[in-house]
């Protein structure tokens, strides 16, 4: 999708940092930030485009409410300010689209709820059918119940899974930080990066920290793994300020247009790579490693030397070579206490010393993806 083509998408997810929602120093809600948000989803809306919101600022809109002036280092205490926060960050947004007659929901979710196929089907379902009412789903990690989200920042990561979820057309990321910089953007010579034609173009760029209103906790390295969640998904992303979101999702050459990959990976293989919760390591041979890498194939009891964790058989594992280094994932045919037998022999062994349903695959390749 060219720029000028991602005017014409037709379900976009927009994720808002909460650098960009707050005022000075993150002491409390921007409330003109959201109406300028509203107004570009408005202008989306209008045109025809349904249209996903994912928003942070639940923790940094509950800070002076409880009389904090930055955001806590404890869990507790950020779990008590999102608590006070979500009300308050629902109410502004609710309050905002009643201006253009859209009607807002409230969404919270953690990457849990998409990590469980059972939940992450759930979720689906619902999201459409907020969709097909012409409602706003607004987003929210569940701050004051989780804890892996709030640590990590995983709000960059949960707008590019929601993406997946509802096979967006677009992902937004705005940011305080207006693109993406071939080294640190207050940097002198520092360089905007408009185009990634491919992740692997930026390998060797400097990846900056947490957002410069310190309210937040993603940074650039978390928008730039979004982006390998999307494009490989087949879905463009835009890193962009608010400042410039109307004019970068009208087709301006501003703020970082990532490429959508022309080869997608299905939806059930991009769910085992980036939305599953891993369960335990199989340790793998250089043999297995050049074979699952070069050809593709299933991976075999004859090539595994160790195997870690507690798991059964269809749970996700990670396949790692002898420097584990991760090269994989993949559903895991056995549990894991029947695999220690079963380490370095061959399929035709273990038929005859086992039994007959041993003389298969510990991974198929149908349920391997490539990390």
């Amino acid at each position: 999708m060219s720029r000028e083509q991602i005017t014409s998408a037709k379900r976009i997810v927009i994720k808002i940092g909460s650098s960009s929602l707050t005022g000075k120093a993150g002491s409390q809600l921007d409330e003109s930030a959201v109406e300028k948000l509203v107004a570009v989803v408005a202008a989306c809306k209008k045109r025809g485009a349904e249209v996903v919101v994912v928003s942070s600022g639940a923790i940094a809109a509950g800070l002076a409410p409880l009389g904090l002036t930055s955001r806590p280092k404890d869990l507790a205490t950020q779990q008590a300010a999102a608590s006070v926060g979500q009300g308050l960050l629902i109410a502004r947004y609710t309050q905002s689209f009643a201006a253009f007659s859209i009607t807002a929901s409230q969404v919270l979710i953690t990457t849990e709820d998409i990590v469980r196929r059972s939940h992450y089907k759930n979720a689906q379902r619902t999201l459409y059918r907020l969709l097909q009412l012409g409602v706003v789903p607004v987003i929210n990690e569940n701050d004051t119940v989780g804890t892996q989200e709030i640590r990590f920042g995983d709000n960059d990561r949960l707008a590019a899974l929601v993406a997946l979820l509802i096979s967006a057309d677009l992902l937004v990321l705005v940011s305080d930080i207006d693109a993406l910089y071939d080294a640190p953007p207050k940097q002198t010579g520092a360089k905007a990066i408009h185009e990634v034609a491919n992740i692997a173009e930026i390998e060797n760029v400097v990846l900056g920290g947490a957002g410069t209103a310190g309210v937040g906790s993603g940074g650039m390295v978390t928008k730039v793994e979004a982006a390998r969640i999307a494009t490989n998904a087949g879905i463009p992303m835009l890193l962009t300020s608010l400042a410039d979101v109307d004019k970068t999702m009208s087709g301006a050459e501003l703020g970082t247009h990532f490429h959508a990959h022309a080869n997608k990976t299905t939806s059930r293989l991009l769910w085992l790579a980036h939305a599953t919760t891993t369960q335990g390591k199989l340790v793998l041979d250089a043999g297995a490693v050049k074979a699952i890498l070069e050809r593709g194939v299933s991976l075999l009891p004859a090539g595994v030397t160790a195997v870690h964790g507690d798991f059964i058989a269809g749970d996700a594992v990670e396949l790692v070579g002898p420097d584990s280094k991760v090269i994989a994932r993949g559903l895991v045919a056995f549990d894991s206490d029947e695999i220690p037998v079963m380490l370095g022999r061959s399929t035709k062994e273990l038929a005859q010393a086992l039994g007959p349903e041993y003389e298969r695959e510990l991974v198929h390749r149908d349920d391997l993806v490539l990390i």
